[in-house]
């Protein structure tokens, strides 16, 4: 995945976040509190800076529009901006209120104390004007915009209603996080990324099961004229709900869960998906690795994409065993090998497939294998049941069990995945995965490929490949029972 041609129109509430590190000694005598003893101090964006900061660790351009008072905070903010390369400052001075500054005070790893420095002043028609006025400015440029609403008061309903309706005008998708429970304030975005206690909020109504979330998703994307939302569950992982349907994506359990800061790490990496071509199920993916690299961090964390596609491959391992298969160890379900080819197009993989019993494996197998790998980036193997091979080979067939057979399968260095199917042909599966190449023997011809039609109607195309003279297994069992 490569985000750098990419620019994201990223405005809200833009903070600082100020850490001071320290160590606790004593009680104070001037009253019962412990005295920090402060050895470190560590500053960085908050707010919708840490968005920005997001998308530039992922790869992407950020520009980064909020207000800033004239103060030492808003000096830091531009000191911290200025040595990001991917982030460009589009910060609008006011003199209506102060820089938001969230300043933490840790002993060991706990906070102690926060103290915020900012204003609950509703926003002033200056204010409003000026960013309306930089947002303009930005906007032609941009391939996605997000909204990072925190309520402190920059997202007014004229600016929010301005930015989406110039956002549309230019053909750009709009991400919002919100914080109103009120989601009419955002009409007409693409995707709006609530938690589940957001969402619950907004709905007015329990949003514990996907049923509920789906049901309470469908009344407000109606109500406010949105394209989706995806609700983001910690350890549940995520749920998207679009008008064609709902998609969900599983957290990977992990030692370390810190959500702190993974909401902006999830609207980042899903308006940069989206903005590089990817539906919003794929960018959901995506995000949702995103995520669980920057939880598995303590602290407010960013991801970048080299971590995202360690996760991405990590996800695809854990993926578990195929139900209707007895759980065999190393077969996957056909809903996990769809994901799984969805990623790996993520990724920019082309996808092989190839079919067969593969009870007693020769080197007619192997040499079908390593074709079939050298025809694409990325090989599924598609198994047939015991039942089904039982029906084509006789009785007596398979030799081996699908569990056996799929774990010789799945050692063999040509291959990448391993699912079964116990039809007639896999025909059904094919339509399920659509692959870029279906391999198969030269004792077929390309016409009569079962499954050529489907694939070559997706672009793809079917190749076959060379038979080993005198390799069946067929013949093996008849060379053991002779002698």
């Amino acid at each position: 995945m490569d985000f750098s041609r990419l620019t994201v129109l990223c405005i809200g509430d833009v903070m600082l976040d100020r850490f001071l590190h320290g160590d606790i000694e004593r009680i104070s005598p001037e009253a019962p509190v412990p005295v920090i003893r402060l050895r470190e101090t560590r500053e960085m964006l908050g707010g919708v800076g840490n968005v920005a900061s997001n998308i530039a660790s992922l790869g992407g351009r950020a520009v980064l529009v909020g207000l800033v008072g004239r103060d030492d905070a808003a000096a830091k903010l531009r000191q911290i901006v200025a040595g990001r390369a991917r982030i460009v400052a589009a910060l609008v001075e006011t003199t209506y209120r102060p820089t938001i500054c969230k300043t933490r005070f840790v002993a060991g790893r706990q906070q102690v104390v926060r103290a915020d420095e900012e204003s609950r002043a509703p926003m002033h028609p200056d204010e409003e004007a000026a960013l309306v006025h930089v947002f303009d400015q930005h906007i032609g440029g941009a391939q996605a915009v997000i909204l990072s609403d925190y309520g402190k008061g920059v997202l007014s309903r004229g600016l929010v209603a301005h930015a989406i309706a110039a956002a549309r005008a230019h053909g750009v998708p709009v991400f919002v996080d919100p914080k109103t429970d009120d989601f009419a304030l955002y009409r007409g975005a693409t995707c709006v990324t609530p938690n589940a206690r957001e969402m619950g909020a907004a709905a007015r109504a329990p949003v514990d099961t996907e049923d509920e979330i789906a049901a309470a998703a469908r009344r407000l994307m109606a109500a406010a004229e949105l394209g989706a939302i995806l609700v983001t569950r910690s350890e549940k992982g995520m749920t998207l709900v679009e008008a064609g349907g709902t998609a969900s994506a599983p957290a990977r359990a992990r030692e370390v869960f810190d959500v702190s800061g993974a909401g902006d790490t999830v609207i980042a990496a899903l308006a940069l998906a989206f903005a590089a071509g990817r539906s919003l199920v794929q960018a959901m993916h995506i995000a949702n690795a995103a995520a669980g690299v920057v939880v598995s961090k303590l602290g407010t964390a960013t991801a970048d994409i080299a971590e995202v596609m360690r996760e991405l491959s990590a996800q695809d391992a854990a993926v578990g065993a195929a139900p209707g298969t007895a759980g065999v160890p190393g077969v996957l379900n056909w809903e996990a090998a769809r994901g799984l080819v969805s990623r790996w197009h993520d990724q920019g993989f082309s996808v092989g497939f190839t079919n067969g019993c593969f009870d007693i494996l020769h080197p007619g197998h192997v040499s079908l294998l390593a074709f079939a790998r050298s025809q694409c980036d990325r090989l599924i193997v598609a198994l047939n049941t015991d039942e089904s091979v039982a029906r084509l080979k006789g009785a007596g067939r398979p030799v081996n069990g699908l569990g056996q057979r799929a774990a010789v399968m799945a050692a063999i260095r040509y291959v990448d995945a391993v699912v079964a199917f116990g039809e007639e042909t896999p025909l059904e599966l094919i339509d399920v995965l659509v692959p870029d190449v279906l391999v198969k023997g030269a004792d077929y011809s390309v016409e009569n490929v079962v499954g050529g039609e489907t694939v070559r109607a997706a672009g793809g195309r079917v190749v076959l490949a060379e038979l080993v003279p005198g390799q069946s297994t067929t013949g093996i069992i008849a060379r053991m029972r002779d002698g």
